[in-house]
């Protein structure tokens, strides 16, 4: 199948953020191909009009496929994302996020594709932030293996480009959150504070609730992997050329969070507070001026998609 916007294969597609950005192409006019060993994704989450292929990105399936149907976009959202994962495991997490990159670089270098979209993390590559909100530009100080993970697969990204001239573009995501979220990762916060409300269970914060994070809406994600896919491109002279922070610059404590979060969903619980956690950032926003040029902008305030999400959640209870 071909459509004038060409074919794309999305890897996690069956995933939380996958899941919406497969949408987002399909509605856009793209031919679309999901790639999840369904790990952590789920079928239901695969959008109408999109072929799902269960796979592990580090098999010799997922490298075979991408020679054989010729891609015209990667898209990579197929990762371990779970910090706390990342340090006790630090293997796993290189096997999948370094290993299972390299295996999709390689098949990529042997095949016709022409753009390497790559998602990263602006909430852990920058470390703890000396300005606020954070611009692509900032000092990169990975406080985990998942963060290390990430900002290796940047630099194996230009490398691509560099020496076997491969479009690369990498989106560094700030906190998303959205409808089919799970409890993974820190922006699972919201799924897991909806689900306690809805449970009539207290909310856990941990440490002071004073801790800040830039909180995304799922959908304004997926428009900025579109822009990312067809926007062009510099010849960088280092990975930030080509890198684009997605956030709203918006900082929103975790006391914050639950207090809308309870307004939106016209409930209310206890809250209950927990030692802070061992290694976690107390501030966290990201510029995204740069995407902003392109034409992006966050439509969903943070109220207006809380409100969504868990109207979404609560359908699902």
């Amino acid at each position: 199948m071909s459509t004038a916007k060409g074919s794309v294969l999305v890897t996690g597609g069956a995933g939380f953020i996958g899941s919406h950005v497969c949408g987002a192409y399909v509605d856009a006019g793209w031919s679309v191909t999901a790639l999840d060993d369904l790990s952590s994704g789920s079928r239901e989450n695969v959008p109408d009009g999109v072929e799902l292929i269960e796979a592990d990105v580090r098999s010799v399936e997922a490298a075979e496929l991408m020679e054989e149907r010729c891609f015209d976009i990667v898209n990579h959202h197929a990762a371990q994302i779970d910090v706390r994962v990342s340090v006790e495991r630090p293997d796993h997490d290189a096997s999948v996020n370094i290993q299972g990159l390299l295996n999709l670089l390689e098949a990529a270098r042997a095949s016709s594709v022409r753009r390497f979209v790559f998602v990263s993390s602006g909430g852990v590559v920058y470390g703890e932030p000396d300005e606020l909100p954070v611009p692509e530009i900032a000092p990169k100080a990975p406080l985990s293996p998942y963060g290390v993970s990430k900002l290796a697969g940047e630099h194996y990204l230009y490398f691509y480009n560099k020496v076997h001239g491969l479009e690369a573009v990498t989106l560094r995501y700030s906190n998303v959150y959205g409808p089919r979220q799970d409890p993974h990762g820190e922006a699972g916060v919201v799924a897991i504070f909806s689900r306690r409300l809805l449970e009539n269970r207290p909310l856990i914060i941990y440490g002071d609730g004073e801790q800040t994070r830039d909180y995304v809406y799922v959908g304004d994600v997926a428009r900025a992997n579109l822009l990312a896919s067809e926007a062009p491109l510099v010849d960088p002279t280092c990975i930030d050329d080509v890198a684009f922070n997605v956030g709203t610059g918006k900082e929103t404590t975790v006391s914050d969070l639950a207090e809308v979060l309870m307004e939106v969903s016209g409930r209310s619980c206890e809250v209950e507070w927990a030692e802070a956690r061992p290694g976690e950032l107390s501030r966290s926003s990201l510029d995204a001026g740069k995407l902003a040029v392109l034409g992006w902008q966050s439509e969903h305030d943070l109220a207006r998609g809380l409100t969504l999400t868990f109207a979404h959640i609560a359908g699902q209870a």
